[in-house]
């Protein structure tokens, strides 16, 4: 059996200096954690502790009220 010959995309590299700007300018930090997060949100806040957040809440949410 004949092996079909592989043709390879040519590897373009981007060019770090130009992108790198752009995204220091765009990204946040955040608050908790000190990682990327959203700039557009008012918590300041990464996609994990954000995610931590909430479950949190839910999890205040789902318990009993507590008994005198």
């Amino acid at each position: 059996m004949k092996r079909k010959p592989q043709i390879s995309a040519p590897v373009i590299p981007l060019p770090v200096e130009s992108v790198e700007p752009e995204r220091v300018k765009t990204m946040a930090r955040c608050v908790v954690c000190g990682s990327d997060a959203n700039p557009n949100a008012t918590e300041q806040l990464c996609w994990v502790c954000r995610r931590l957040k909430i479950s949190a809440w839910r999890d205040v949410e789902q318990q009993a009220p507590v008994q005198e």
